[in-house]
């Protein structure tokens, strides 16, 4: 069903900004997400604000540090009720299984499903140029990419964040059971902005995403509603 894949962020700058949109799509969108920016401003609030609304929560932080700071900060967000938490894979395997122990020892303390846990595999505004310049590496990618899901799977993670363009490859390392959540997500009728590896909604969705993050094309549309049912009807199409 498309109102389950379909992710909107919430990159505003407040609670107001926040609780309009929420309330703009509420009829239409189930999952939203948290990023940096609002968490950064009121914190935790916008969670409580999420789950009092009956929403489903995408803590957005990509946590990386050492393994004790994000099997903490894991724990936390497992808390104030995240369904879903993402951490960079480039922090290493012994960081994101400490964020996995967590995850499911505090789940299980407080007698809540355990959210579902992703590894960063390389942000969506990096290109294939500027990946091998800023890395100082030969390594293509892709290659990189497919390393990191195949390191998060081993960690106990449930799945990553990639661009549509490596879901494929992801598939055939990972297996179908692995969760797939794509930002660079673009319809046709947006611009790309700061993103690079970009596909359509409905492209995303038939090369195997199981999630699509879609944040400017909706939030900052003149109607934000019609262009989430815009985005859900060219999915369910």
């Amino acid at each position: 069903m498309p109102q389950n894949q379909l992710i909107v962020a919430l990159d505003v700058e407040d609670l107001a900004a926040a609780n309009e949109l929420i309330t703009t799509l509420s009829d239409e969108v189930k999952w939203f997400k948290i990023g940096k920016q609002l968490f950064t401003a009121v914190g935790p609030a916008s969670v409580k604000l999420l789950r009092e609304a009956e929403k489903y929560i995408f803590l957005d932080l990509k946590f990386h540090d050492i393994p004790n700071t994000v099997a903490g900060a894991v724990a936390s967000g497992t808390s104030i009720g995240a369904n879903m938490i993402n951490l960079h894979a480039s922090g290493g395997l012994e960081m994101m299984r400490a964020a996995a122990e967590a995850a499911e020892k505090q789940a299980s303390e407080l007698g809540i499903p355990k959210p579902t846990l992703l590894g960063v595999t390389v942000l969506t505004s990096v290109d294939e140029g500027n990946f091998q310049r800023d890395f100082g590496t030969q390594r293509k990618l892709e290659s990189q990419v497919a390393y990191l899901a195949e390191l998060a799977k081993q960690a106990g993670l449930d799945g990553v964040v990639a661009s549509p363009l490596e879901i494929e490859l992801i598939r055939k390392v990972c297996g179908d059971d692995f969760v797939i959540l794509t930002p660079g997500v673009r319809p046709a009728w947006a611009a790309s902005s700061d993103q690079q590896r970009v596909m359509a909604p409905a492209e995303a969705i038939n090369a195997g995403a199981d999630y699509i993050v879609v944040g400017r094309p909706i939030i900052a549309a003149e109607n934000p509603r019609e262009a989430a049912r815009a985005i859900l009807q060219e999915i369910h199409e």
